[in-house]
């Protein structure tokens, strides 16, 4: 699950003035920038539709592009001034017509972050300026420094195939597939997004990375203590992992955090509780690893919380109890704006974590055509301001994957379907993407 830093991400939606009065999907606001932003060319709408199940779906899906292929390249300047030196210093180099000149460099950059991240592969081929600006991910950098996200979701219903989503343009995302490898000829993998990269774990210490600014897979470093079956969540460029089971089975209590800007995994401290099947995410500027399996099947009810300041665990007991067993799978979990939320597969009910008195309360039920095998092949997660829910239903003719979206709040959740296609309907895994 992809989450970005509290700190500075304001989500507001577009003024009806400058985004199609429909549209259910808003970039977040930019602070630094003046003036308003120009809504998505595609802009999200609700349509009416015949399929079965009701509710609402968007229009038929546009043609599946590439994400942009662009050369990857590892630029350190972290600012605005610096970028735009560095495009400034290359005006006697440029081929063409040099826009980061004429326009103003400043202004250039500003513009870029007001567009659309599917416009970027566009923006590169102007001109080496704008080239090196997107390639070597500076402009997302600039982007996560003003709170500027897109959330695109990436998910998997085959072996060594992935597809996305992006709400904001309506439209299905083409995603090279993983190279074939035996550690992922079978579904027990495991995957996070962060930055602008996809990480998948192997039941081994192969890892793969699939790069949006290459529109590629290449080979990772693993992990200090390669694991599977653990909790993660991500913040901005950073992942964090904990818990889990090594190759010979035994369940881990350790933790690491991976910086996807230097690629490097660094240990942290390890839980109080050792841990496996277990479900985390990123709330309050904290980590927290939710319920889980140990020692004897034992099913865990606790729940811990990693101060990044503080760099310590704290337990907190009772926190998932009843979100999961021993034969279901990881607690379903994902926060939007700070409240954490859980999809209750036994009973198919949405559920809120009431902090203060550190319990659950029930909102209301799942899409109906969403089924799972005791939670498995169900996807539960944040997308912006909004929660998702990724999973079909099962017929004798084939199957179909939908995406189902509510905007949590004090009422009990009404689901509209923003996606389906022809898919297999039991997804793997999932991770959202916001950059």
């Amino acid at each position: 699950m992809m989450l970005e830093d509290q700190s500075c991400l304001v989500p507001r939606s577009l003024p009806a003035a400058c985004c199609d009065p429909d549209s259910d999907w808003a970039y977040h606001e930019i602070p630094v920038l003046t003036g308003k932003r120009p809504a998505p060319e595609d802009d999200f709408q609700d349509v009416d539709d015949d399929a079965d199940g009701g509710g609402k779906r968007s229009k038929s899906p546009s043609p599946q592009p590439h994400t942009p292929d662009i050369t990857e390249g590892h630029g350190s300047s972290r600012h605005v001034s610096s970028a735009a030196a560095a495009a400034g210093d290359q005006q006697q180099q440029g081929s063409g017509t040099n826009l980061i000149g004429e326009i103003g460099r400043d202004l250039s950059i500003n513009c870029l972050l007001r567009l659309s991240r599917s416009d970027y592969g566009s923006v590169a081929s102007l001109n080496r300026d704008f080239h090196a600006l997107v390639s070597q991910g500076e402009i997302y950098r600039l982007r996560r420094q003003t709170g500027v996200a897109e959330h695109w979701v990436y998910f998997s219903c085959n072996v060594l195939e992935w597809d996305a989503y992006d709400p904001y343009r309506q439209r299905w995302i083409q995603v090279p597939k993983m190279p074939p490898d035996e550690c992922f000829m079978c579904s027990d993998k495991e995957s996070l997004a962060v930055g602008t990269q996809l990480l998948v774990f192997g039941m081994a210490h192969i890892v793969f990375r699939y790069s949006i600014l290459t529109n590629s897979w290449t080979r990772a470093g693993a992990m200090n203590s390669p694991r599977c079956l653990f909790g993660s969540t991500s913040v901005g460029e950073k992942a964090y992992v904990a818990g889990g089971t090594d190759a010979s089975g035994k369940i881990l209590s350790s933790a690491e955090m991976y910086d996807s800007e230097t690629y490097v995994w660094t240990p942290l401290p390890s839980m109080h509780r050792e841990r496996k099947m277990c479900s985390g995410v990123f709330m309050d500027g904290k980590f927290y690893v939710i319920g889980g399996v140990t020692h004897n099947n034992k099913v865990l009810t606790c729940g811990e919380e990693y101060d990044l300041k503080r760099q310590s665990w704290r337990v907190i007991e009772n926190m998932s109890e009843g979100l999961n067993g021993v034969t279901g799978a990881p607690p379903l979990i994902a926060v939007v704006n700070n409240e954490l939320y859980a999809a209750d597969y036994s009973e198919k009910d949405v559920k809120k974590y009431d902090k203060l008195n550190n319990k659950w309360i029930t909102l209301g039920k799942l899409p109906e055509r969403s089924v799972s095998m005791n939670g498995w092949g169900l996807a539960f997660r944040a997308c912006g301001d909004r929660l998702i829910v990724i999973g079909g239903p099962r017929t004798s003719i084939g199957g179909m994957i939908e995406l189902n979206s509510w905007v949590p709040d004090q009422q009990p959740p009404i689901w509209n379907l923003v996606a389906r296609r022809p898919s297999g309907n039991f997804v793997y895994n999932c991770a959202v993407m916001g950059c």
